[in-house]
């Protein structure tokens, strides 16, 4: 196997941008969430294969909060990036813009964090290489992932609350 080099976040990013058609709409005119999740979904995956190199699955997904609506004939504005890496997955951050081109604004809608696994020719994990943060946000992004990974394996019944050091870090000095 060749070398990994490392990337940083920048080296990830994708945007993804969609126009809400009516069939992507409910009874209120209103984006679908499993439509907008959907879309997440594919511009995640995208930013961390740009990341690996190689496919990936999506290993979790957290909370989605959706702040705003965005209306039937709105844009759609999804921006992904890798956060952090860690063995062979990897946290990718996406935040999500509507813009209203009419009146000619553009509004938050939501944020999440999804989780993916990058696969070797067997379908088996793979390493990914590390992750380089260059601003301050990308600094604050990929310090939190650590927290954010301890939380999500304990959710999911693959850590013990004990074990989670960064996370007890938090509550006890």
């Amino acid at each position: 196997m060749k070398a990994m080099t490392s990337k940083t976040p920048k080296d990830t990013l994708t945007i993804m941008t969609e126009l809400v058609l009516p069939n992507d709409t409910n009874g209120f005119g209103n984006l679908m969430g499993g439509r907008l999740m959907y879309w997440m979904d594919i511009a995640a995956a995208i930013a961390a294969g740009k990341h690996c190199n190689a496919p990936t699955v999506t290993a979790s997904v957290d909370n989605i909060s959706f702040e705003n609506p965005i209306k039937l004939g709105n844009i759609v504005h999804i921006e992904a990036k890798v956060t952090r890496a860690f063995t062979s997955s990897m946290e990718v951050y996406l935040k999500v813009w509507g813009e209203d081109s009419t009146q000619q604004y553009r509004y938050k809608s939501n944020e999440a964090y999804f989780t993916f696994v990058a696969l070797d020719p067997n379908r088996k994990p793979r390493p990914v290489p590390q992750i380089i943060p260059e601003t301050d946000e990308e600094t604050a992004l990929y310090d939190g992932a650590l927290r954010r990974r301890q939380l999500r394996l304990i959710l999911g019944g693959k850590m013990k609350p004990d074990q989670a050091d960064e996370l007890k870090a938090l509550f006890f000095k």
